[in-house]
């Protein structure tokens, strides 16, 4: 048994006889012999025990690759809620030492992000929570509100606040240096066009089109477009999308998305259920999740609720998600809309 071999590798590493290990682990001499020989495996109540004297991960002992291990902890992040600081701390350490490792700090480096998002997002989704109470107990005190908006991810009206200035000067660089990396200048575009920088949005849409030949290019010139105010040339460029939509399902929930900035819901609903046929499975609950959008907007809670249901199945069906805390927040949702 792989576990065997992997308690006798750092027993060995430590320095230490079967004798010590066997009374630290209150157990037999002749019982570590056996764990090590792969004849038995210690009883699965202690393998925490083990891991901490030892100081590794319970998937180690398990012997698993260090890759392995980091996908275990990505899909538990992803379906964690928030973790205690105890829990962030081993999360951290058992990360910055893959981050050691040359063929895994990338990986590593990218989960640290996201549990740092994690728990980032788990935090501003309790300041909603206690920040709804603090204006209702307040009777609308204005740091109340401010505080609440800000937790909610609310439009800021002051400019010094809501520019992307730092994000988009990081970006540029990085493009610059990378100029093949079409997803870093889409992100890249996103917020130039979103900070109304569109001089340089149309410099470096023109660089992305001598890479991209997808949907993608006429999207952004669309985007510009209706930045700009010229809806002569956002009609043509909408048709235009309209024409590419079975080349990439992709395109169509784009067009699901444009429509839906239009508030023209009902095509946006329209070419979010042709993106969800399109895409092959396993497919993503962002179509549907977006329906849902839709129709709590329109005072429309059954489809609303119909829509979630939907995502729930798709999480079941396409995922095999059936608990966790992403399953969990769409449950509530249909409670709280049937409520």
């Amino acid at each position: 048994m792989e576990m065997g071999k992997e308690i006798r590798r750092l027993r060995i590493d430590r320095g230490l006889t079967q004798e010590a290990l066997a009374a630290a682990f209150r157990v037999s001499p002749q019982t570590i012999s056996k764990w090590e020989c792969g004849n038995s495996m210690p009883d699965i109540q202690m393998l925490p025990e083990i891991a901490v004297y030892f100081g590794v991960s319970i998937d180690q002992l398990f012997a698993m690759s260090p890759e392995q291990q980091m996908e275990r902890m990505e899909h538990h992040i992803d379906d964690h809620g928030l973790f205690s600081d105890a829990e962030v701390r081993q999360l951290e350490q058992q990360l910055l030492a893959f981050a050691e490792v040359p063929d895994c700090e990338a990986h590593a480096e990218i989960l640290l992000t996201k549990l740092y998002n994690h728990q980032a997002e788990e935090y501003r989704l309790k300041a909603i929570v206690c920040g709804k109470k603090a204006v209702e107990k307040s009777g609308g005190d204005s740091d109340a509100l401010s505080e609440l908006a800000n937790a909610w991810n609310s439009y800021i009206p002051d400019w010094n606040v809501r520019n992307h200035h730092a994000l988009i000067t990081w970006f540029s660089d990085y493009c610059r240096r990378n100029p093949e990396n079409r997803a870093a200048i889409m992100w890249l575009l996103d917020n130039l066009i979103d900070d109304k920088r569109l001089r340089e949005a149309r410099e470096w849409l023109e660089r992305f089109s001598r890479i991209d030949h997808t949907f993608r290019t006429p999207m952004y010139r669309y985007m510009i477009a209706q930045a700009e105010g010229d809806s002569s040339a956002c009609e043509k460029l909408l048709h235009e999308l309209e024409n590419l939509a079975d080349q990439e399902w992709c395109c169509a929930l784009t067009l699901g998305d444009l429509y839906t900035l239009r508030q023209e819901y009902d095509k946006a609903v329209e070419w979010y259920r042709r993106g969800q046929d399109l895409q092959p499975s396993p497919k993503f609950t962002d179509s549907a999740q977006s329906i849902a959008h839709i129709c709590e907007i329109c005072g429309d809670p059954a489809g609303a609720a119909a829509a979630y249901r939907e995502v729930l199945r798709l999480q079941r069906e396409d995922w095999g998600i059936v608990s966790g805390e992403g399953h969990d927040r769409v449950e509530r949702a249909i409670q709280a809309l049937q409520s």
